[in-house]
């Protein structure tokens, strides 16, 4: 196993989350006395081997200093984007003299509280010698309709799809060069294997946990809350 590369981590936390219908972003809710994103960032201070996690905020984000997790040694903070490929491109930019080409970068959704260390440390030595990297995913299990105005199209084979996860993990310079060129081209990428794909490489998948759920709806809360205390007694 490699022990030159160092593993740094990114988390997106300047959206709103407009979908929940809150007074506050979602990354700030109350989820079982704490704020969404301290549990995230609580679980992925737990992986020893991390260097150190980035942060990318809002410009005007008035919660984080309230966030005990804001405080921590480990933990930077610069200010994100529009989209999340702005923000994760902004934390990248920001770990610019610190992180070396060929460290490991780990893009993990501020919501995303349910992430396990056990899988955070699965991905990291599963692929810590892979020349390109790859990320956490679920195989699909329901089946998929492709729809064009309300009427199904056709179906997708479900043995060959699967769900994006995080943490996703790429190196340092391969995800800044891949993220620079989609947004010279004006595509829009949605996760960070995507700005790979575009770049012509082939992440890898390691199959996570079905509770390593992303808080997006109100009926979110309630169920994170459930995992979260299932997970407990592990």
């Amino acid at each position: 196993m490699s022990t030159d590369a160092r593993f740094w981590i990114v988390v997106p936390a300047a959206g709103v989350g407009k979908r929940m219908g809150a007074d506050i972003p979602k990354q700030y809710l109350d989820v079982a006395g704490k704020p969404v994103l301290q549990h995230t960032l609580e679980r992925l201070l737990s992986v020893r081997r991390v260097t150190a996690v980035m942060v990318a905020l809002g410009a005007n984000d008035e919660f984080w200093p309230e966030l005990p997790c804001s405080r921590e040694p480990r933990v930077l903070a610069t200010t994100g984007g529009r989209e999340r490929a702005d923000s994760v491109l902004s934390a990248l930019t920001a770990l610019a003299g610190r992180a070396a080409d060929g460290d490991w970068v780990l893009v993990h959704d501020a919501a995303r509280l349910c992430v396990t260390r056990d899988d955070v440390e699965r991905l990291m030595e599963t692929l810590e010698d892979d020349p390109v990297g790859g990320i956490l995913a679920l195989p699909v299990t329901d089946t998929l309709k492709t729809v064009e105005n309300g009427t199904i199209q056709g179906s997708a084979d479900r043995s060959r799809v699967w769900r994006a996860l995080t943490p996703q993990m790429f190196r340092y310079r391969a995800l800044k060069e891949a993220l620079e060129a989609a947004a010279r081209r004006g595509l829009t990428v949605t996760d960070e294997a995507s700005a790979l794909e575009l770049a012509g490489l082939s992440p890898r998948v390691v199959e996570g946990r079905p509770d390593n759920i992303k808080i997006t709806r109100p009926e979110d809360l309630p169920l994170a809350t459930f995992y979260l205390e299932r997970q407990c007694f592990e």
